[in-house]
């Protein structure tokens, strides 16, 4: 109970602090909604193109999305060293990391939900009887992708070339969890729409194997 109750506090924090701000938000949904209305002139919006192209694009949007939410991750905790009062707050170590991973996890969401009615108009694709599959994998999805790149930006935060390893790190460990759930959209966004299984359960995989590493040597990535 201490654990849960101790990362339900700091997600409060972390969702107090970013709505008050707005900040980190508001930039990167703009920054998405120009990225994907860019593609849609890059691709014409066709049917087959839309379903060839349309889910690769609108993952590697997300992907930029992630790399812009994450960098703030630890950084800001460093201002008034707010890590150091966090630590000896949390009963265990992985409860910063599980807030950090909810926070994460709750903004990337918001940011798909937002993205995505704009890119079913530009792309001329239709998704509603397909959301239910489309939430599980976005869900999933950000999920993995929030708990890799929590605990990349962790180490990031203690390079002195912070700025510029975290983007080169996110690349080659996202990959994976890139590719699966890029196929499970396509699937699902096929002229005869089919949930692959397959796709998600490698991301379930790679969510608790994440998730676990976090668990075990997490306490060693806070350290300075």
């Amino acid at each position: 109970m201490g654990l849960l109750s101790n990362a339900a506090a700091i997600l409060g924090k972390e969702v107090r602090t970013e709505f008050r701000s707005r900040e980190l938000l508001s930039t990167t949904i703009v920054f998405v909604l120009i990225v994907v209305v860019l593609f849609s002139f890059t691709f014409g919006p066709t049917s087959n193109e839309s379903r060839r192209f349309g889910p690769g694009l609108l993952w590697l949007a997300f992907l930029f999305a992630a790399s812009l939410m994450l960098q703030p991750c630890f950084l800001r905790e460093q201002v008034n060293d707010t890590l150091s009062a966090l630590r000896l707050a949390a009963s265990d170590p992985f409860a910063i990391f599980l807030a950090k991973i909810g926070a994460n996890t709750v903004f990337l969401l918001l940011t798909e939900l937002i993205m995505l009615p704009v890119f079913a108009i530009l792309f001329n694709v239709h998704y509603q009887s397909q959301l239910p599959g489309l939430l599980l994998t976005f869900f999933l999805g950000s999920l993995g992708v929030a708990t890799a790149g929590t605990a990349l930006a962790a180490i990031s935060t203690q390079a002195k070339m912070r700025e510029l390893l975290l983007p080169v790190l996110l690349l080659p460990v996202l990959a994976p969890i890139l590719i699966a759930s890029t196929e499970v959209t396509v699937g699902l966004m096929s002229p005869e729409p089919f949930m692959e299984w397959k796709g998600i359960g490698f991301i379930l995989v790679f969510d608790v194997v994440f998730l676990t590493a976090l668990w075990l040597f997490g306490e060693y990535l806070l350290e300075e």
